[in-house]
């Protein structure tokens, strides 16, 4: 029996939908700038004739469960918030063709991608790593996972409100490169494994929250996600 100096982190997971068994997560996958009108907000317009999607990760450890309340964090003074779709990958696929993309989805989930955008755009503008401002403790919220064995989602709204202000509301028809596309992308990478999540991008209307807000959003057919912001450790 292997021996430690000390225990090793406990396995990620999230709960799924009807079921005892969670979901164990492997890694966090988002995508970056997949809704034209939040690509130009963000002042990059997408083409997609000449470009492909871009991602960054986040650690397992960064994730928080819906539901949850989470402190301010340390180092910003402007933290957003990103409503997303997250797609729940259940097999392995590698180099997998668009048209077969659906065979590795296991299930969806709500999901918030929550940013100190201050260091976002410091690093953006510096062409530095972005991690200091998306790899930010309890950043990844997720609801539980749904299962959807094998079914693309392709259309349905998603919507955010921040103490019940709507902020965000679009489509999920809407994506740049859809949920086939993603998977047959990333898949060209990286050996996409069961426990894989993908946070499929943000409509527009990203904003700052503060201590005491509490977030509200959802994907219509998924699920609804809440977040509350408590003050900074």
């Amino acid at each position: 029996m292997t021996s430690y100096l000390w225990n090793p982190p406990v396995v990620q997971s999230l709960p799924v939908r009807g079921k005892t068994e969670r979901f164990p997560i492997n890694r966090l996958f988002f995508v970056g700038r997949n809704y034209h009108a939040h690509a130009v907000e963000m002042g990059r317009p997408v083409d997609k004739s000449a470009e492909r999607p871009f991602y960054f990760t986040k650690a397992p450890q960064t994730l928080v469960e819906s539901g949850a309340t989470i402190a301010y964090p340390p180092g910003t003074a402007n933290y957003h918030f990103e409503m997303e779709m997250v797609v729940a990958i259940g097999a392995a696929g590698f180099r997998v063709a668009a048209e077969d993309a659906h065979q590795l989805i296991y299930g969806y989930a709500a999901g918030l991608d929550m940013t100190r955008r201050d260091l976002q755009l410091v690093a953006r503008d510096k062409g530095r790593p972005w991690d200091l401002g998306k790899d930010v403790e309890q950043s990844s919220v997720c609801t539980e996972i749904v299962p959807m064995e094998q079914v693309v989602i392709a259309q349905g709204a998603i919507a955010l409100e921040v103490n019940g202000q709507t902020k965000q509301s679009s489509n999920v028809d809407k994506l740049i490169w859809n949920v086939r596309e993603l998977i047959a992308d990333l898949s060209l990478f990286y050996h996409l494994q069961p426990g894989d999540l993908i946070y499929t991008g943000t409509p527009e209307g990203v904003g700052p929250v503060v201590a005491g807000d509490t977030i509200t959003g959802r994907v219509e057919g998924v699920a609804e996600v809440a977040l509350t912001i408590s003050a900074a450790e």
